[in-house]
């Protein structure tokens, strides 16, 4: 009877074995897309090209035309030509993941690409996943503390909270983006950089992030000249990183730059299988695509992930199809202004425009109310700016104006702020001198 259990073992095993090696062959290859006979894939499953002089590319399904399997590259296809094998690997693409990424740049697919060396023997998980249950989530009742006065100040940001950062191209996204990372009061942070000029790769990591902050970071990056199918695996990639350490009961900061891009490889991907655009180009895949994202952040079980979604408003109109897809998944949005920006106002945050939904459940009493008035003295100081700056105002003429006024200098010196952190404390003190004003 002893003997039982280990031969129930082998039968699973044998059950299971296959046999027999299915391979297709290249039919054809149009713009993207690489189109295969003879496969028996599903969708999302990895496959293996093998070209001319060896060269293995990797490839995944995306679909299915007639009896053909349309395969996606996940690199150059160089080598690649009619009849060339198509063996299918019988799996999902996986993430590494483990407390030993801390500290590494890795590229789209989850390889390193710094000057560390290979990651060694890690965990690999599934890079599709799903949302946590809606009654598994606990309920956002801390706040997580950035050291940015503006955000923590007038937009409190709690743990677990998903919050877009929307900004036109050069408004300050990035740098504000390596505060966020190096500041905040979370255990790890995870960072997507997505369609990124290789340029501002280095640039954000050594400049904007810095040691200290790559330190507690994992950075996944994929710039702008990987094919649309590795910018959208990296976004997948980062959130798999990050589950992986919500699931540990930390805390984890995860930021993305950004989602637009994201948005236009999906978009890429979908036009190239043959899908009709919808609006502005934009497939329908895109919009079902980013609450699969989205929606993966938040809290969990135990642990959360803080999100900080960036969406690049094309031409500044923040009604454009992704912007308001964006915001009407996340709990929250941050505008930066390219006026305040011209005026050397940084961080960029135009508080009027800019909303927190979990403030409310997060913040004390005297907090929300100091935060309300100063609400209410930058509204009263930009419905009458006009006519202050040409002279047309006359002192005395209208309370609440004066009260603006004299409160302008201090607001100004509460909202702009370089790369130090604030303390949450000093942050309320500072907003209670503005109402003491």
């Amino acid at each position: 009877m002893s003997g039982l259990p280990r031969l129930t073992r082998y039968r699973h095993a044998m059950e299971s074995l296959e046999t027999m090696s299915i391979s297709g062959r290249v039919s054809q290859v149009i713009g993207l897309t690489i189109e295969a006979m003879g496969l028996d894939c599903q969708i999302g499953e990895a496959c293996e090209v093998h070209g001319r002089g060896g060269k293995t590319l990797l490839s995944e399904v995306v679909g299915f035309r007639n009896r053909s399997t349309l395969l996606m590259p996940l690199g150059d296809m160089e080598g690649v030509q009619p009849d060339s094998p198509v063996r299918p690997l019988r799996s999902v693409l996986k993430a590494p993941v483990g407390m030993s990424l801390l500290g590494r740049v890795l590229d789209g697919m989850g390889e390193p690409m710094d000057d560390r060396g290979p990651l060694g023997d890690v965990p690999m998980m599934p890079i599709y996943n799903f949302a946590p249950h809606p009654l598994e989530r606990t309920r956002i009742t801390e706040p997580m503390i950035t050291g940015v006065r503006a955000l923590d100040g007038m937009l409190t940001c709690g743990k677990g909270q998903r919050l877009g950062i929307f900004a036109g191209s050069g408004v300050g996204k990035s740098t504000l983006m390596g505060a966020i990372a190096r500041s905040s009061k979370s255990d790890v942070s995870v960072i997507a950089l997505i369609g990124e000029r290789g340029r501002e790769v280095r640039d954000f990591v050594d400049g904007d992030l810095g040691p200290e902050g790559l330190k507690r970071s994992v950075v996944v990056v994929a710039t702008s000249d990987k094919p649309a199918l590795v910018r959208l695996k990296a976004a997948w990639v980062a959130m798999t990183i990050a589950e992986y350490y919500r699931d540990q009961g930390l805390d984890v900061t995860f930021l993305m730059d950004s989602t637009t891009r994201f948005a236009m490889a999906q978009r890429e991907v979908g036009l190239a299988i043959g899908e009709p655009p919808a609006s502005r180009g934009y497939t329908p895949s895109v919009f079902a695509l980013l609450p699969r994202l989205l929606e993966r952040a938040g809290t969990g079980p135990k642990g959360s992930i803080t999100g900080y979604f960036t969406v690049l408003v094309e031409g500044d109109d923040f009604n454009e199809p992704i912007c308001d897809a964006v915001r009407g998944i996340l709990d929250g949005h941050i505008i930066l202004s390219r006026a305040l920006a011209t005026r050397n106002h940084y961080p960029a945050i135009d508080v009027l425009g800019s909303i927190s939904r979990v403030m409310p459940a997060i913040t004390s009493d005297d907090h929300r109310k100091m935060a309300g008035q100063i609400r209410k003295l930058l509204a009263t100081y930009e419905k009458a700016r006009d006519l202050i700056n040409i002279g047309a105002y006359v002192n005395g003429s209208d309370p609440e104006i004066d009260a603006a006024i004299r409160a302008l200098p201090a607001m100004n010196a509460f909202l702009q702020q370089d790369r130090n952190f604030t303390d949450f404390e000093v942050t309320l003190q500072m907003m209670a001198d503005i109402i003491n004003t």
